[in-house]
């Protein structure tokens, strides 16, 4: 008999995230800004962004969505940003754009939290991105010296850029990610047909007022910015997009009919972050890791769509690692949040 498992108190780390079919084209769009090429009427636009909180949060007043397509070489992105007044500051590469209004690209290829890609751009066209080999919660920094290699992104202004006294409608950017600036080694990996990727999309939006004919930055009574706003695709649950396993789902589809079903591998990973989440809690408490899932709470047999999987864990007090494995397949974590596939059906 299966045992219980709580995820009291964790519920908006285990919502499930958003997923998207993109569609493969033989015609690549032109990457010049403009959304509304012939190339992307084939493809749909995602949901809206939410509160990156989620429905912890109200839904943003200003609009975003996105749209995906793929060939044989690159990922291509469309965004759609509404905005009334559109400034920006950053013109250098690998400035911090995110301290201007920014659009933001996620993308783990390999679906174990490690080693993934950022890529941010401004209204201005100028792009900051970066490279990390594991997210900043596991003592890891950013590789901003990485370049994307053969990235190209354009912007289009509906409206006028740094003009603070007319009205203006928003933005669009457009992306062609090589797959080889998303691949680890040597040879190029690209997406074969029914391939999953995690991804996530992000918009950053700061409080603006204009003062002397320019926008600024509203300050609160300490005289600091107040706090941007985050706003994404698939909500994160917390107010940090670096948590990889929080990201959407994308779906690589050639035929353009696929249809996204949870695998079963991502069900049994639930169970894998709700012992990490635990053993984190644990750690914080204690200095140590629990050298037990007893001492966590957690049954060692999961109950998965009528199947029985054993949550298997080895700990020390600064190491741990957990496996759970049933008929279907199995996969491991360890402290550092990386994810590996043990065995496949």
């Amino acid at each position: 008999m299966s045992g219980q498992v709580s995820f009291k108190g964790l519920d908006h780390l285990f919502t499930e995230p958003r997923h998207y079919v993109a569609r493969y084209v033989r015609e690549p769009p032109v990457i010049d800004g403009n959304t509304e090429e012939d190339v992307w009427k084939n493809a749909p636009w995602t949901d809206f962004f939410k509160d990156i909180e989620g429905d912890k949060k109200p839904d943003p007043p200003l609009k975003t969505r996105v749209k995906i397509l793929w060939n044989d070489t690159c990922l291509f992105v469309a965004a759609e940003l509404e905005e009334p007044h559109v400034w920006a500051n950053i013109s250098k590469r690998d400035q911090v754009v995110f301290y201007d209004n920014d659009f933001e690209v996620f993308i783990d290829p390999d679906n174990n939290t490690h080693q993934y890609f950022e890529i941010e751009v401004n209204a201005l066209n100028t792009i900051f991105d970066l490279f990390l080999s594991k997210p900043y919660r596991n003592n890891s920094g950013a590789l901003i010296s990485w370049d994307a290699p053969g990235l190209r992104s354009a912007v289009k202004v509906l409206g006028t850029i740094n003009r603070p006294y007319d009205t203006d409608k928003g933005w669009t950017v457009e992306m062609a990610i090589p797959f080889k600036a998303v691949t680890i080694g040597n040879d190029t990996k690209v997406p074969a047909d029914g391939d999953l990727w995690r991804i996530n999309f992000s918009r950053v939006e700061w409080d603006s007022e204009v003062k002397n004919g320019s926008y600024r930055k509203r300050k609160g009574p300490d005289g600091k910015s107040l706090p941007e706003h985050n706003w994404v695709w698939s909500p994160q649950g917390v107010i940090n997009m670096h948590y990889p396993e929080r990201w959407g789902y994308l779906l690589f589809s050639k035929s353009g009919s696929a249809s996204f079903s949870m695998p079963y591998s991502e069900l049994q990973r639930r169970y894998l972050w709700l012992v990490y989440y635990r053993q984190k809690e644990y750690f914080g408490r204690t200095k140590r890791y629990a050298k037990s899932l007893k001492d966590l709470g957690i049954s060692p047999e999961i109950e998965i769509d009528s199947k029985i999987n054993r949550l298997t864990m080895f700990a020390s007090s600064s190491q741990f690692c957990v496996t759970i494995d049933s008929d279907s397949g199995g996969a491991e974590i360890n402290e550092e949040g990386l994810v590996q596939i043990t065995r496949t059906e």
